[in-house]
């Protein structure tokens, strides 16, 4: 062990120098082919090992024996949503600092909601217009325009990192059913693929290309998407072996139009209005998505050289099943089943086409997902839903319309977590922001579903407590792009409208069951085991650089994971 003195003597600094030189050509030696990063949506911490009966040997049962299994890791900032976790494991930083603090923001300057990777200069390679937005995803209203970028990303992720330090020559590309879990991880310098379901076929953004590769144009022809045509999603095996197989039509779950509640899930017809979108709201989604993959890595040559490439999969079915049918379903169970089987058919391809022993597999997810209520009053567990709508109707707000006037006037925007403050107004009737601010934060504090309302002004200077939650939502604190109050919901409570569908769960809370997620690292090197101590998504990137070698992310606060270097 080298001396950890500050005093070392020059002979010692020698030797320890001549003992640390030959480790440099061996490193390179070891260093994969391809880091496959793979990110589930919404997979909670749990969700390996509560449906573990019905998985295989082949998929995350292959990288739970092979690597480093890290049972308690957890984000570790307030608002877990599908950007911020993603952009949290690329770039190994919180929000507060990467900027992708929400799907959706408010842009005082410009006025009106911003979507999270919308960017207006780089428009979709040949698309017909807006990718039009569904009932079961509510974010892609709020983007005005169809350019997409990482431009949003006020760092460098992981990508970028492995892109800048071993050049052109290593591939760096990004693939998602979601513009946001595509684009964030594939980062600055990569290349991002992503689903349109307005188009039904795989689109990029002229941030990245100005035309399609043939091979793109080949996939989307091929006819793999309208394949599931006249067809249902069905059980992938006999009732009697689910947990749930007895409870398939539970009253909390959505039904979505032409859908059901129950199994078989009909897909519909192809020209279908909400055909794609079905799909996605099942595991056809995974499907499509590992299957546009392995297209991609076939045509661009992926892992078939000594410089390392990156590829990010990002996987969506078990966020949009989570939101549609909740995480205790026949639906989630039985997706989880077809997940795991969509996952071992790309490792099983992956290894015939670059070789597992020479690829560094990461797993993890964005967050993780709440109950539904009803399910929890089962269990005695009281838990509720919250309708921002109607707080102007509550005691408080009559309280405050009387000490300021138009109570409901004074907030300009709500897009949760944030409440955006009408600054204009409050200026306008001369009233002091701060007694504003902090007497709308108290008067939301107050009302039943919500437990914390957090001064962002109160966030700058410092006049928060500590404890758990109040650091998340610290960590969560943008000062150009979060609201003026940051709102926690009671641990169970969620808002469950999008746009007048009402779904069975959501998630963005700083509790453990959004929070906890799960983290695998299967490689070259990197002994098998199954840790149980606290750790968070920051320390995934970081870790990732130590591996290679590379410099960590420009923002990154994570620690590298000791487990999987030794």
């Amino acid at each position: 062990m080298v001396n950890s003195s500050p005093r070392m003597t020059a002979p010692a600094l020698v030797a320890a120098l001549a003992c640390i030189a030959p480790a440099v050509p061996a490193l390179a030696q070891e260093r994969p082919k391809l880091v496959l990063q793979i990110t589930v949506d919404q997979l909670r911490g749990d969700l390996i090992e509560r449906f573990g009966a019905g998985l295989g040997e082949d998929g995350f049962r292959r990288l739970i024996r092979g690597g480093v299994h890290f049972t308690q890791a957890h984000h570790g900032h307030a608002n877990t949503e599908t950007i911020v976790g993603h952009t949290t494991l690329a770039t190994g930083a919180d929000p507060a600092v990467h900027g992708m603090v929400a799907n959706v923001w408010f842009d005082r300057v410009e006025g009106g909601q911003v979507y999270n990777v919308q960017d207006p200069d780089y428009p979709l390679v040949g698309a017909a217009g807006v990718d039009a937005a569904t009932e079961i995803d509510p974010t892609q209203r709020a983007a005005t325009t169809d350019g997409r970028s990482p431009g949003n990303i006020l760092t460098s992720t992981i990508a970028d990192e492995i892109g800048m330090f071993f050049g052109p020559e290593a591939l760096i590309f990004g693939v998602s059913i979601k513009d946001r879990g595509a684009i964030s991880m594939a980062g600055h310098t990569g290349q991002a693929y992503w689903f349109s379901k307005s188009e039904g076929r795989f689109v990029t953004s002229t941030f990245y290309r100005d035309d399609y590769p043939g091979w793109v144009s080949d996939w989307n022809g091929s006819g793999m998407v309208t394949s599931y045509a006249g067809t249902s999603w069905t059980l992938a095996d006999a009732p009697e072996s689910y947990m749930f197989g007895t409870r398939d039509d539970q009253p909390w779950e959505t039904d979505f139009p032409g859908f059901g509640r129950s199994f078989p899930h009909p897909w519909g017809e192809a020209d279908d209005k909400y055909y794609t979108t079905r799909l996605t709201l099942s595991p056809a989604g995974d499907e499509i998505t590992v299957d546009f993959a392995k297209a991609l890595i076939e045509a661009e040559g992926i892992g078939q050289d000594a410089v390392p490439d990156y590829l990010s999969i990002s996987l969506s079915s078990t966020d949009y099943v989570g939101h549609v049918f909740g995480p205790s379903s026949l639906e989630a169970e039985d997706n989880i089943r077809r997940l795991d089987r969509t996952l071992a058919d790309l490792l099983d391809f992956v290894d015939d086409r670059v070789g597992l022993d020479q690829v560094l597999v990461v797993l993890s997810a964005d967050h993780g997902s709440p109950e539904n209520p009803g399910y929890l009053a089962t269990h005695g567990i009281k838990a509720g839903t919250f309708d921002f709508e109607r707080v102007d109707t509550e005691p408080g707000f009559v309280r405050l319309g009387a000490q300021f006037g138009e109570a409901r006037a004074l907030i300009r925007n709500f897009s949760s977590p944030y409440v955006y403050l009408n600054r204009e107004l409050i200026a306008e009737k001369g009233l002091d922001p701060a007694t504003v601010e902090d007497s709308v934060a108290r008067e939301l504090d107050l009302l039943p579903g919500i437990d914390l309302a957090v001064s962002s002004r109160r966030l700058r200077e410092g006049q928060i407590g500590e404890g758990k939650v109040v650091d998340a939502v610290r960590r969560n604190f943008h000062r150009d792009r979060s609201g003026d109050i940051y709102v926690v919901f009671e641990p169970h409570w969620f808002i469950a409208d999008f746009d007048g569908l009402t779904v069975a769960s959501a998630h963005g809370s700083p509790w453990t069951y959004d929070t906890h997620v799960p983290v695998i690292f299967h490689g070259p090197g990197i002994p098998p085991a199954r840790i149980a101590r606290h750790v968070e998504t920051v320390d995934v990137a970081p870790t990732i650089a130590a591996y290679l070698g590379t410099k960590p992310p420009s923002g990154a606060t994570g620690v590298p994971l000791t487990e999987v270097l030794d």
